[in-house]
C-alpha cells in the first residue's frame, strides 16, 4: 500500500526528523505508528542520525503491531523489525539479529539496561504508550532515566498523556528533556504547580493544580510535544452510549447489600486510603458482575443476572459482531461457558492471529481484557460494537479499548454498551468515567456518599 501522508502526518513526521526529543500526544486513530516508522526510515537510510533504534511497547503490541504496520506500507517493506520477547535466551538471540529497529515489551525494560550497562546500544528509543512510564517511582521508568543521557533521540507515543491528571506528565516531559522543562524532581514539580489535597497527619493522599497551572504546563512544554485530536484530522463514525441497566434479583441484592455493609463500615470514612479503596471497589465490581473471589482465589459466583443481561443484548445484536471487555478472569470463565450453548464463534483474545482473524469477520465474539489489547490494536474491520461486561476505574485504559473500533477506517456508527448494575459500584465508576473525573477522587468519594448512607 502506498503511503501518502496527510499535511499533519508529514509535520509529525518532520518534528520527529528534526527534533531529538518530541512528545506525539495523538489522539487514536491519527496513524502514530506509520508516522513513526517512516521517520526512522528517514533518519536511518537518507540522512545516518541513527543506526539502532528501540520500540518499548504494550506486550501485545509489540508482539504484532510494529512489524504489521511496516509490512503494510510500500514504503517500509524492507524494513526488518525484530520483536525481543519470550525467554531470556530468546530475547538474547533477538538481539544479536541484525535490524533496522527492536521492539521490546514494556515490562523487559528493567531486563534490558541491566544487560547491557554501561554499553547501551539503542540511539534512538520510541516509548509507545509513554503513558505507562507516568510513574517516577516505577522500576521502567527508573531504568530509562539510567541510560536517558545515552540516547540521541527519543520519541514519546500517547493518546491519554495525563489521563488521571497532571501529576501524570511529569515522569513523561522529564524522559524528553531530563527536567529541563517542569523540574528535576516530582517534588519540585508538585511544589511549583501544585497544592496538597486529601491528607492526613503523616501522609499526603493527592494534589490539587493551583490556578493556572494548567496553562503555565501547557505553555513549558508547548516546544517539544505535539498534541492532536481525531475530529480535527478526521471525519469519523459517530459514537454512540447505550446503558443497559442490570436488575440484581432479591438473592443477589441482598448479597451485594451484605458485602457493601460488612466491607465499608470496617473502614472509617477519614481513613481510607488509596490502596484500601480500590480493595474495597473491587470486591464491590465483582459481585456486581455476578461472582467474587474468596480468600484462597477460588471464584464464588453469587448470581447470573448480569450473564442474563449479556445474552439478551448478544440476541438482539442480532449477527453483529461485539467485542466484549471483561474486568476479572471469572467473568471471561463465565460468558465462556454461557456463551458455549451458542452455535457462535467465540474467542478471547490473546495473540495477533485474533486480531486478524477478527478483521476478516471470522469471530462472533471477541472477549478481550482492556489492558491486553487496549493498545495499538487495529479492531475496525471486524466489528462495530463494543461492550462492557466489567467496567474499569482507568480512564485511560477505557478510552484506548474504545479507540479499538472508533478509528480511522471504521465505516459504521459505533456503539458502546455498558451493563451497569443500578445503585451499585457500576454506576459510580461509569459517572466518573464519563464525567473524565480524576478516578482516585471520584473513587474515594463514592466510598464516603456509600458509608454516609450506611450509617444515616
Amino acid at each position: 500500500m502506498i503511503f501518502n501522508p496527510y499535511p499533519y502526518q508529514q509535520y509529525c513526521i518532520d518534528s520527529i526528523t528534526y527534533n531529538r526529543a518530541v512528545g506525539l500526544f495523538l489522539d487514536m486513530g491519527l496513524g502514530k505508528t506509520v508516522i513513526t516508522l517512516t521517520a526512522v526510515h528517514e533518519l536511518r537510510y537518507n540522512r545516518w542520525e541513527v543506526s539502532k533504534p528501540l520500540i518499548i511497547a504494550p506486550k501485545k503490541v509489540a508482539e504484532a503491531t510494529w512489524t504489521t504496520e511496516a509490512a503494510k506500507w510500500d514504503h517500509l517493506k524492507m524494513m526488518r523489525i525484530v520483536p525481543v520477547l519470550g525467554t531470556v535466551q530468546q530475547r538474547l538471540r533477538a538481539l544479536a539479529t541484525p535490524a533496522d529497529a527492536y521492539v521490546i515489551n514494556r515490562e523487559n525494560v528493567q531486563w534490558l539496561v541491566e544487560h547491557f550497562k554501561n554499553s547501551w546500544p539503542f540511539d534512538m528509543v520510541i516509548l509507545d504508550e509513554s503513558s505507562s512510564f507516568k510513574n517516577p517511582s516505577s522500576k521502567r521508568f527508573k531504568a530509562m532515566k539510567l541510560v536517558r543521557s545515552r540516547i540521541k533521540r527519543i520519541v514519546e507515543l500517547t493518546g491519554t498523556p495525563s489521563s488521571n491528571g497532571l501529576e501524570d506528565l511529569w515522569a513523561q516531559i522529564y524522559l524528553l528533556d531530563e527536567g529541563a522543562r517542569l523540574g528535576k524532581t516530582m517534588g519540585a514539580y508538585r511544589d511549583r504547580y501544585f497544592i496538597p489535597g486529601k491528607r492526613n497527619r503523616t501522609t499526603i493522599f493527592s494534589y490539587t493544580p493551583k490556578d493556572g497551572s494548567f496553562d503555565m504546563i501547557k505553555q513549558a512544554i508547548s516546544d517539544i510535544c505535539i498534541s492532536m485530536k481525531a475530529e480535527d484530522y478526521l471525519t469519523l463514525p459517530d459514537v454512540i452510549f447505550n446503558d443497559i441497566p442490570v436488575a440484581l434479583d432479591a438473592a443477589a441484592a441482598k448479597a451485594y447489600s451484605q458485602l457493601e455493609n460488612d466491607l465499608l463500615l470496617q473502614v472509617d470514612e477519614n481513613m481510607i486510603t488509596a490502596q484500601s479503596a480500590g480493595v474495597l471497589t473491587g470486591k464491590l465490581l465483582q459481585l456486581c458482575n455476578g461472582a467474587i473471589y474468596d480468600e484462597d482465589r477460588n471464584a464464588v459466583k453469587i448470581h447470573d443476572c448480569k450473564v442474563g443481561a449479556f445474552l439478551e443484548l448478544v440476541e438482539q445484536l442480532n449477527g453483529q459482531h461485539a467485542l466484549v471487555f471483561y474486568n476479572f478472569q471469572h467473568d471471561r470463565d463465565r460468558l465462556l461457558e454461557a456463551l458455549s450453548k451458542y452455535s457462535l464463534r467465540v474467542r478471547v483474545y490473546s495473540q495477533a492471529k485474533d486480531e486478524v482473524d477478527w478483521n476478516n469477520g471470522e469471530i462472533d465474539i471477541l472477549l478481550a481484557h482492556p489492558a491486553s489489547c487496549g493498545y495499538g490494536l487495529n479492531l475496525q474491520q471486524g466489528g462495530y460494537n463494543a461492550v462492557w461486561f466489567g467496567l474499569t476505574w482507568s480512564l485511560e485504559q477505557y478510552e484506548q479499548a474504545n479507540k479499538r473500533l472508533h478509528r480511522q477506517g471504521q465505516e459504521h456508527p459505533v456503539v458502546i454498551h455498558h451493563l451497569v448494575v443500578q445503585s451499585g459500584m457500576d454506576a459510580a465508576v461509569l459517572e466518573a468515567l464519563t464525567g473524565k473525573a480524576d478516578m482516585q477522587n471520584a473513587l474515594m468519594d463514592a466510598l464516603r456518599v456509600r458509608i454516609n448512607k450506611l450509617r444515616s
